[in-house]
């Protein structure tokens, strides 16, 4: 049974295509709730974890972006994107060869700890008051101003060249797309990203989360048994 009155922490898992706040939206009017958020975006074409609260626990959010993330993420190197990911077409191709798993392991190495980044020109952070992502979109290139994020650990889970994939422990703030443009400039061949999920966000896991579609089914059925208990 849900409270969506005293409030509820809701576990999502966020199809490909919906931005964070369309979840939200949906969410909102589907549970009739006045107070609904998320603690951490997660970019449109990136599927996985979304954390949702709605009423009091709104007020808990921070605490929840607070936490630890960890991805998985599947690279295509030789070749880089304006956005890179799949929202925009390739414009540069690089070879490949002699790019090997050993070399692949001594990249990503590199960026395990504190280290300095610069978010994509595709991002939602605002560059003379206006969102970066609509300057790109624009042609033009908002300056993006580095800052220090820690990456805990980078697994390497499969290398099929020119397809990698790798599983990511990141504090907040952390830019998988940013990491995978740096891993492609640290091989010499470029890469983007070509899918990304969200599996955890402290303990919590996507395994326990549900689609939109079970959520919303399940909101349903509470709202009628509440309209029937109140006949």
């Amino acid at each position: 049974m849900y409270d969506f009155i005293t409030g509820e922490v809701l576990l999502i898992d966020k199809p490909i295509g919906w931005t964070s706040f369309d979840v939200v939206n949906k969410i909102r009017y589907a549970c009739r709730a006045k107070k609904v958020g998320h603690a951490g975006t997660l970019d449109p074409m990136a599927t996985g974890l979304l954390i949702i609260c709605t009423g009091k626990k709104t007020k808990e959010i921070n605490s929840y972006q607070d936490l630890d993330k960890e991805y998985v993420a599947t690279l295509v190197l030789g070749a880089t994107r304006p956005s890179i990911d799949m929202e925009t077409e390739i414009d540069e191709t690089f070879s490949v060869d002699g790019i090997t798993e050993e070399k692949i392991r001594t990249a990503i190495q590199k960026f395990i700890g504190k280290i300095m980044q610069s978010p994509p020109a595709h991002s939602a952070i605002k560059v003379d008051g206006e969102r970066a992502y609509n300057l790109a979109r624009k042609g033009l290139k908002p300056k993006m101003r580095e800052r220090e994020v820690e990456i805990k650990a980078i697994e390497l889970l499969k290398s099929d060249i020119p397809e990698v994939v790798i599983k990511i422990n990141c504090a907040k703030g952390t830019y998988v797309r940013s990491l995978v443009r740096d891993i492609g400039k640290e091989l010499g061949c470029g890469a983007y990203l070509k899918t990304l999920v969200r599996t955890k966000i402290g303990d919590f896991s996507v395994e326990k989360a549900d689609s939109i579609d079970e959520f919303i089914d399940n909101c349903k059925q509470h709202i009628k048994n509440q309209d029937i208990r109140q006949e």
